[in-house]
This record gives structure tokens, C-alpha cells and sequence, in this order.
């Protein structure tokens, strides 16, 4: 039998969305590589029309696996959990379950896009209030939530996709400097996950294409 040949995951080292494919891999084992697409560069690497075949959002993260070239985060996750073995990042009571995709769409659709990297370049010189302005709307509404669900983790004591939305999301606040000091259950939540070793191996401190002022 024919060997599978490893995915492909185009992304970018701080794309958030990037990160959350790469935590996915890290925690079931899953050997990858990655095609840097540099969301600087000479106006955007994603704007290419080489890219554009891989997403026609011309954004990141597209991840080439199984034969097909699949987009968005989340879609890419549950793909990866339905055809990989390994620890389970969804919960198997539906109650739980529906908990972890409530929480993934807070951050995937309701925080993380209105303070993404194509939104704030369109902003100009407001952007910092506004990436912290949007970025607290959703922690104010997350932070009691988490406050109900979480055990060690984000729903019970299981990690799961809602642990890999947040993390990233975080590290976004952080760069835009929102204050956590309100959010006592996302810090704790955070400070947990980012010293198991998944989360660590897929920092943006660590990536192929992470600037060399950046690395740690």
C-alpha cells in the first residue's frame, strides 16, 4: 500500500486561524509540513492567484490532505478529528460537544475576524482601539461562559477545539494589549495550556517562517 504523503498546511507563523491546524496536529502526532504564505510581503503572498486556486478567500490557513485541499480552521479541525486517531478533540457527550462548538464560534466567528490582519489594515490609525474594543465585547461574553463550562479545561477536564481557539486568541489580545486583569477564567484557562507541550510547539515563536527578531 502506498504511502500517504503528509499534508501540507499553508499558513502563516501569527495567523491565528494558522495556529489553531497547527495545535490540532501537535496534540494527536500527526507529522505535517508547512508552505509559509507571507501575509506581508510584497502586499500579501495570499493575494497570488497560485494562492487564490488553494482558497478563494486568500486567506490562511488551506491545508492540502487525503487529496483535497481543504479551508477555514474549524472545517480543517473536525476533518482532522473524523479521519485521525489519537486523543479526541471533541467531547463525546452531545451536550458537551454542542459546549466546545458554542465557544469555537465566539472566537471564530464572533472575536477573531473583526480583528484580523485584512479588517485592521482597513481601519488605519484607530486600529488599536479597535482590535481592543471588539477583542473585550467577546472576552466580556466568553469569560462567563468558561466561567460555567470550564474544569482543567475550557468544557470539563478534556482539551479540546474550544482550548485551540483560545489560545491563539489570547496571544492576539496580548499583541493588541487589551487588559485580562476582567477575565480571571481566560488567564487561568491560558496559563494552563500554554505550558503543555503542544501549545508550545506550535507557537508563532517557532515556526518556519518566524522572523528572526521573534524567535525564542
Amino acid at each position: 500500500m502506498a504511502t500517504q504523503p503528509k499534508p501540507v498546511l499553508y499558513g502563516y507563523f501569527r495567523s491565528s486561524c494558522s495556529w489553531r491546524v497547527r495545535i490540532a496536529f501537535a496534540l494527536k502526532g500527526i507529522e505535517f509540513e508547512q508552505a509559509p504564505v507571507n501575509l506581508i510581503k510584497d502586499g500579501g503572498q495570499q493575494r497570488t492567484d497560485q494562492f487564490k486556486e488553494l482558497n478563494p478567500m486568500q486567506q490562511v490557513p488551506a491545508l492540502a490532505i487525503d487529496g483535497i485541499t481543504l479551508s477555514q480552521s474549524l472545517a480543517i479541525i473536525q476533518y482532522i478529528e473524523e479521519t485521525r486517531p489519537g486523543p479526541r478533540l471533541l467531547p463525546a457527550d452531545p451536550k458537551q460537544r454542542a459546549k466546545v462548538r458554542m465557544i469555537c464560534d465566539i472566537i471564530a466567528s464572533g472575536i477573531q475576524p473583526l480583528q484580523n490582519l485584512y479588517v485592521i489594515q482597513k481601519i488605519g490609525a484607530e486600529k488599536l482601539q479597535w482590535a481592543q474594543h471588539f477583542i473585550n465585547k467577546g472576552f466580556e461574553a466568553l469569560e462567563p461562559i468558561l466561567k460555567q463550562t470550564s474544569g482543567k479545561y475550557c468544557v470539563g477536564d478534556e482539551i479540546s477545539m474550544a482550548d485551540i481557539c483560545l489560545v491563539p486568541q489570547v496571544y492576539n489580545a496580548e499583541r493588541f494589549k487589551v487588559d485580562l486583569t476582567p477575565f480571571p477564567t481566560i488567564r487561568r484557562l491560558n496559563q494552563i495550556l500554554t505550558e503543555i507541550e503542544a501549545f508550545k510547539a506550535s507557537h508563532p515563536s517557532c515556526q518556519p517562517d518566524t522572523p528572526d527578531d521573534m524567535q525564542q
